[in-house]
């Protein structure tokens, strides 16, 4: 069955649905996505879309948990490096998926659904990323102990929220300020017992 006749509940129809669903978050926001809006954009029935979600933020779950907002970065022989490719695509606006999810951080905060959306889009990738450079710089003799990587990704968190969120922007971060962020926030996080040890 369907949920509008000639419409069967096939995997192109969810695609389509779920593209939908990343439109409308991507270009108005959380409080425009409902399945009169997306059935009409889609042009199906509201009934197929709640037998595949039952609620809205089902959907944006399943819509934005496919998304990896945060790649490992490439391997540049140093953690400073390696830190600020992670950080590189700070300095473009923000695109149509980061927008979609951007939308969805206010009420994720009292929506586990939302919230698990997020965690698959953007935290999730971001621990390995940062376990990743972790690793590198173990392997490289440059260890730096789990309770500083941790706060790095914390802060590396922190500002990921921060661009996503800031009033009146486009998240873009410029190239200096980056480097700043770079040179005087994050990395000061992962050589800091360097510097403790030398003090004692």
């Amino acid at each position: 069955m369907s949920g509008t006749p000639g419409r069967p509940l096939s995997a192109e129809l969810s695609e389509q649905l779920l593209s939908v669903a990343v439109e409308i978050l991507a270009e108005e926001g959380w409080g425009r996505l409902n399945s009169d809006r997306v059935a009409a954009r889609a042009r199906a029935g509201k009934a197929g879309i709640y037998r595949r979600w039952p609620t809205m933020s089902a959907l944006a779950r399943h819509a934005v948990s496919r998304f990896r907002l945060v790649d490992q970065p490439e391997d540049t022989g140093s953690i400073r490096g390696d830190v600020a490719v992670l950080v590189e695509g700070w300095r473009r606006p923000l695109s149509r998926e980061e927008c979609a999810v951007a939308s969805l951080v206010g009420a994720a905060r009292h929506d586990e659904e939302l919230r698990a959306g997020l965690d698959a889009a953007l935290v999730h990738p971001l621990a390995a990323a940062v376990a990743v450079i972790g690793e590198r710089a173990q392997a490289r003799g440059e260890g730096v102990p789990e309770d500083r990587l941790a706060l790095l990704r914390s802060v590396l968190e922190a500002f990921l929220w921060q661009r996503f969120t800031t009033a009146g922007g486009d998240g873009a971060i410029p190239a200096e300020r980056l480097d700043r962020l770079v040179d005087d926030v994050l990395m000061p996080l992962v050589s800091a017992p360097e510097r403790e040890a030398a003090a004692v």
